[in-house]
């Protein structure tokens, strides 16, 4: 494990660069720093899923996981070239997410966040997931990044839209469907 932190502010940063993990100074609003941030923010999203009342064990072990490959996620985007994500880890995304969304009703509608607390909160997460994909996308576009990073947050953010869907089954609440506007006449 690195070092350690005694002090929590260093002043290192008051001139608007932050350090990447191989000591290089950047500005703070480096594609790289805005892909580590938003994936920081999609793991906080999941841990105020995981801190909502009404969220089974099953969805609460799948989440927690997911957390831990997000710290990993950020740590390889925060050296540049490091390479910790694997089509395993995605694969493994796309069994769990088959494996949720196996019990729900096919889609029939648009559904808006909502339903119960648990559920909003995972659409949060899901929308968070999907700024942190856009962001990487910025940075791919940039400088090279892992292809098996880009598609574990899209895979992610799908996992999450659907484990919503089983929250807010699970909570004892339904699914907000969209009503369309009707056209105006004319």
């Amino acid at each position: 494990m690195g070092n350690r932190l005694t002090k929590i502010y260093t002043r290192t940063g008051d001139d608007g660069s932050t350090g990447l993990g191989t000591g290089e100074r950047v500005p703070k609003d480096h594609a790289r720093v805005e892909a580590c941030g938003a994936v920081d923010e999609a793991n906080c999203a999941i841990g105020m899923v995981l801190a909502t009342p009404g969220v089974s064990a099953d969805v609460a072990g799948c989440l927690g996981t997911i957390q831990h490959e997000l710290f990993d996620l950020g740590g390889e985007l925060c050296v540049p070239g490091r390479v910790v994500m694997d089509d395993e880890v995605v694969t493994r995304i796309e069994m769990t997410l088959d494996r949720f969304n196996a019990g729900l009703p096919p889609l029939r509608d648009f559904i808006l966040p909502g339903g119960n607390p648990a559920a909003a909160a995972c659409h949060i997460a899901r929308a968070v997931c999907r700024r942190a994909e856009r962001r990487a996308c910025t940075l791919a576009c940039l400088e090279p990044l892992n292809p098996a990073s880009l598609r574990y947050l899209n895979r992610l953010s799908d996992l999450l839209f659907v484990l919503a869907r089983v929250l807010a089954r699970e909570g004892g609440g339904s699914e907000v469907l969209w009503r369309p506007r009707p056209a105006p006449p004319g």
